[in-house]
This record gives C-alpha cells, structure tokens and sequence, in this order.
C-alpha cells in the first residue's frame, strides 16, 4: 500500500482511529465470527450516497459515494455521525462501490487501481471508526461498523444490481469478492454487509469467497422485484436456505427494495432462517438506471409505521437505504425504544 495516498493521508489525519497505515505490522485481523457478540443490534442507518447529495455533492461517477472518500472524507464522517446522532446502532462504511475495477474505469492503471481500491476500503473503516470513536465520547451506547460491500453489477455502473443479469463466469464473481475481502480482513469493522445482491449465483460465489476467510463474519441483502422473489428471479425463500447453512453468514435479508413488499419477504424469510432477519428498504422511490435519478414519491411519513409492522412480522435489524435518511433512522429507533 501506498501511504502517501490522499485516502491514506485523510483517515490518518482523522483523530481516533486505532489503524496505524504506515506500519503495515501493525494491522489487526478482523474479529473471527465465533468472537462477534451483536446482543443489542437493532436499528441501522440510512442512505450515505442520499446525504451526500444533499449536502451537494455530485456523485455520478463510477465510484459513486466513494469518490468522496477521497475529497472530502469529513463529510462523510459528518454522515456517520448524524445516523448515531439519530439512534444507528451501526454504521454502513462508504465502500459500497469501491473495487479496483471501478478505479481502472476513472482512468488508473491495474496496479495503481488495486492499490488505490485497497487504500479505499481501509479508509472507509477508520472514517467510521473516527465517528465511532467521537460519539462514544459522549455516550455509553454500544456501535457497530460494518464494512458495505456492493456486487459486481454495482461496479458495472449501469443498474445491473437490480437485475443481476452478467455476463462474467461464477469465477470472475468470486474472483471479485475475494480482492476485497482480502483488504477488509485486516480492518477494525465488526463484520462485513454485502448489499444489494440481485442472483442466487452471486450469493453462492460470495460464500465461495468468504470460505478463502474461515472466520470472517458477513450479512448478506438481496435486492428483490416482488415480495417472492429476488431481482434476478430466484426465491427468496430459497436464497435464505443456502445461506442459512452457513457458520459466517450472521444474518439474512432485503435492502433497497421498495417498503410495500416487505413484509411478505420477511415472511419468506422467516420460513427458511433462524439468523436475524434484515431489512432495509429505499424510500419507496424508483430508480431509473438510464438517466441516473429517481422518480415517484417515497414513503417517508409512513416509514415508522411500516418498521413497527416490519418489527412484528420477525425483523430484527431495520433501517434505511437510497433516498432515506436521518428522520427515517429515528423514526425505526422509536419503534425499537416504545415500550411494549
């Protein structure tokens, strides 16, 4: 790894952070799964790319909210610090989009790409940790990080997450996975959060992958069209039976689909898993993959109903993905505080 890489230079500066980037020795092996204790883990965060937007930032690019990792990291530190401030129990790390691919596609060499991906990822986690850190200056609340991680279509840029429709080999796939995995295993995230996976092939090379890492632990959130089945076409149900098998799966769900469907997946859920069912939904908005924005109106005033509902059909992690934010994230954190 480069230290003298801008990401690098910007986790560094950030006070708080444990990792020590310029001493390579010093780098510590994530948690193993047998060692997690997620005893109080309810209510996640919301969208960052959505806040990120707000704050006016342009986010077109290929890599997505990971260019700011680079420009601004603050800001997203900002964004962490505001979903704790509204009752986040864990922090979702700004490297949804970050792989080497997507580095090659803003112009770097191979080399420089991986360097500049792994560079990436570790700086996502210290930016969380850096929030963490101050939060829990002022509060005895107990936080987790977890290490976001999009699929392949996301790097493809072109909404291929919500189809899952690839033309590369089951290899390539876990081939893709792995580079990542093999940076983060050596992060202070507590577990790592694979979003957004469109096909039951994709879930099947992401355990493939994270069997290279015995003890690392991971979720997993399909995206998903009706409340049956995921993007690509395959049960739910189904897909929540393969993972469910697996020691370093610690919990199963549904992120950035729209809120209306789902209850019924957690009812699929539900019907194939012990494992802590999660849920996570967009606003109720739809993306349009070809001119990159969202139309439609969100549910946004209904949402903490809609958790209390979600919380009752078997839910236990909920919280918010794109065109959700802060408001969202209290709105779940009522519904886990009202007394029964």
């Amino acid at each position: 790894m480069h230290t003298d890489s801008p990401l690098v230079m910007a986790a560094e500066e950030a006070p708080g952070v444990d990792f020590d980037f310029s001493n390579p020795q010093a780098r510590h092996p994530m948690k193993p799964v047998q060692q997690l204790n997620l005893s109080g883990l309810h209510v996640l965060d919301g969208g960052m790319a959505t806040e990120l937007e707000r704050r006016g930032f342009n986010l077109a690019g290929p890599l997505w909210s990971a260019h700011v990792l680079e420009s601004s990291p603050e800001a997203i530190a900002a964004v962490h610090r505001d979903y704790l401030e509204a009752g986040a129990d864990c922090l979702l790390t700004a490297s949804y989009q970050v792989s080497a691919e997507g580095f090659q596609q803003i112009g770097r060499d191979p080399q420089e790409a991986s360097n500049a991906a792994a560079d990436a990822l570790r700086a996502s986690v210290a930016i969380a940790e850096k929030a963490r850190r101050e939060y829990q200056a002022g509060s005895p609340r107990r936080v987790w990080i977890a290490a976001s991680l999009g699929p392949y279509g996301a790097m493809l840029h072109n909404g291929a997450e919500y189809h899952g429709n690839y033309t590369c080999s089951f290899d390539d796939l876990v081939g893709f996975h792995s580079r990542r995995l093999t940076v983060l295993a050596e992060t202070n995230a507590d577990f790592l959060a694979f979003e957004s996976i469109p096909s039951l092939e994709e879930a099947k090379a992401i355990v493939t992958a994270l069997k290279l890492h015995p003890d690392m632990p991971a979720c997993l959130t399909f995206t998903c069209w009706d409340a049956v089945q995921i993007s690509h076409g395959e049960g739910l149900r189904e897909c929540a039976e393969l993972l469910d098998k697996e020691p370093q799966i610690i919990g199963i769900g549904v992120n950035c689909t729209p809120p209306g469907l789902i209850t019924g997946l957690i009812g699929e859920l539900a019907q194939a898993t012990a494992k802590p069912i999660i849920v996570y939904p967009n606003s109720g908005e739809q993306w349009d993959a070809v001119r990159h924005c969202w139309h439609g109106e969100g549910q946004i005033q209904e949402f903490g109903e809609l958790a209390r509902r979600w919380r009752a059909a078997g839910a236990q992690w909920i919280g918010g993905c794109c065109r959700t934010g802060p408001d969202h994230v209290r709105a779940v954190t009522a519904v886990w505080h009202a007394r029964a």
